[in-house]
């Protein structure tokens, strides 16, 4: 890509740890630029033969290396996302490649919720709420308010706060995708 051409960015995913269930959800919105290119992205899926979830985002090309990279430290740690997720971090940041990556992630399963980054954080959310993307800032204050005050699951208020995101922030849209761990 030349240095005025626009990247492509995917946006919004929020993760909720509540009950022994996780849920994360994502919307589906891809821009280059400031155009929406697509609208129902796959943004969150299962890994880890289904035992973890995982969720990006940022640019694209450089999340979906980073997804394969995660699923090899799943190889190595089964059943581990703490270790995965701090080994992926470790490459992240060291590795000369890997460094110049421009995504973040969210990965958790029924015990341990975690956002990963390029700077080598392994950040673990002290309320079982996490969120990332250009939308995640409102999704996590509607993800925190609605985890406080309502009986909603985990789904329910992942689904929800991507919603409330959506519209506010121009780069979420409502085609919301949601893995549930139980």
């Amino acid at each position: 890509m030349s240095q005025g051409t626009p990247r492509v960015r995917s946006t919004t995913v929020v993760a909720v740890l509540r009950e022994g269930q996780v849920a994360m959800a994502a919307d589906g919105q891809v821009t280059v630029g400031e155009m929406v290119m697509k609208q129902g992205a796959e943004k969150v899926r299962k890994i880890a033969k289904g035992k973890a979830v995982v969720g990006f985002a940022g640019g694209v090309a450089d999340a979906l290396t980073l997804l394969e990279r995660l699923e090899g430290k799943f190889e190595t740690y089964p059943g581990n996302v703490r270790r995965a997720a701090v080994e992926l971090a470790r490459d992240w940041r060291t590795d000369r490649m890997l460094r110049r990556l421009e995504a973040m992630m969210v990965v958790a399963d029924s015990e341990t919720l975690l956002v990963v980054s390029g700077n080598g954080d392994v950040i673990e959310p002290d309320d079982g709420v996490a969120a990332i993307g250009s939308g995640g800032s409102y999704a996590l204050a509607a993800a925190r308010a609605l985890s406080r005050h309502t009986s909603l699951s985990a789904e329910e208020i992942a689904s929800e706060a991507i919603r409330i995101a959506s519209e506010i922030c121009i780069y979420t849209n409502d085609s919301i995708k949601v893995e549930i761990l139980p």
